[in-house]
């Protein structure tokens, strides 16, 4: 990914956000040919010059101080997910352009295999930066049925939600998950530009989706440490859960997702019908290879 276009279309955009009354900006009337800030209210309010602004917003970031970059983001409004955004951008600029690695293979390794089978009554995965699902539990599995059977590639949560015509089924609110998925991709776009992983997904998912095409031009980033979130399972209906996410610090970039239903709910019913449901799969089919044996 080029990131000069990144840093000039994500400053770009963020600027178009807010209003000079937000910014506490005063103006006298006339037209403006902006929809936001002009580039000189945001060197006015960042305590930078218009040209110095201006060179960073053709996305020339190269020695940009973090000081400066942290009244960059007081200017702009930028929440957490966007401040660091911005600063992941302003680390990967560089005049020396880098190749792009190839995917590596991501392992799993067996402690944390035996961390996902000890979570017995609520679905767990493991996850890396790009949405690909590296390893689930039996519930995971069961839970995500419709993410490891479909027809595009390795289970990968993103192409599940844009590609597969499910996805719109499966989760009850898919406008929002959308929308989440892809500002997840941006964060993690700006923190290694050079996955060409990731590179060769997106550009996968903007060639397949025009949906994915839009929201990935609007240049929205956010963290996805826990939430709450509706389903529609095939075999046991609707469900809301809640998710945690925690980093394996031992594996950097890969995280352990668990979903959990509130106690007494219909939802944990629902849990525990399909964990019965599954259990039942592995004893027929255990009993099959028996017979066959």
């Amino acid at each position: 990914m080029d990131t000069r276009n990144e840093i000039r279309e994500f400053l770009t955009s963020r600027r178009a956000k807010i209003t000079p009354e937000q910014a506490g900006l005063r103006t006298f009337g006339g037209n403006r040919r902006v929809p936001g800030l002009r580039r000189e209210e945001v060197a006015l309010l960042a305590g930078v010059s218009v040209d110095y602004y201006t060179r960073l917003e053709r996305g020339n970031a190269s020695g940009v101080s973090e000081t400066v970059l942290a009244a960059l983001a007081r200017a702009l409004q930028l929440d957490e997910a966007e401040r660091d955004h911005l600063f992941d951008l302003a680390r990967a600029a560089h005049p020396a352009p880098r190749a792009r690695r190839r995917p590596g293979k991501q392992r799993v390794r067996p402690s944390v295999q035996r961390i996902l089978h000890a979570i017995t009554e609520a679905p767990a995965f493991v996850r890396n930066g790009r949405m690909d699902i590296l390893a689930a539990n039996r519930l995971g599995r069961a839970f995500y049925s419709q993410h490891f059977d479909g027809p595009h590639g390795p289970a990968n949560s993103a192409r599940f939600i844009f590609l597969d015509p499910r996805a719109t089924d499966f989760y009850v609110d898919w406008e929002q998950v959308a929308t989440d998925a892809v500002a997840i991709l941006r964060s993690e776009a700006g923190r290694d530009p050079y996955d060409r992983g990731l590179s060769d997904l997106v550009g996968e998912l903007s060639t397949r989706s025009e949906i994915f095409r839009t929201r990935w031009a609007a240049h929205n980033v956010r963290f996805h440490d826990t939430g709450v979130k509706s389903f529609h399972h095939p075999v046991v209906g609707d469900l809301t859960l809640t998710f945690e996410t925690m980093e394996l610090s031992a594996d950097p970039g890969l995280m352990l997702f668990v979903y959990t239903a509130e106690v007494g709910s219909k939802s944990e019913e629902a849990l525990n019908l399909l964990a019965s449901w599954t259990a039942t799969l592995d004893e027929v089919e255990q009993a099959g290879v028996t017979d066959e044996a």
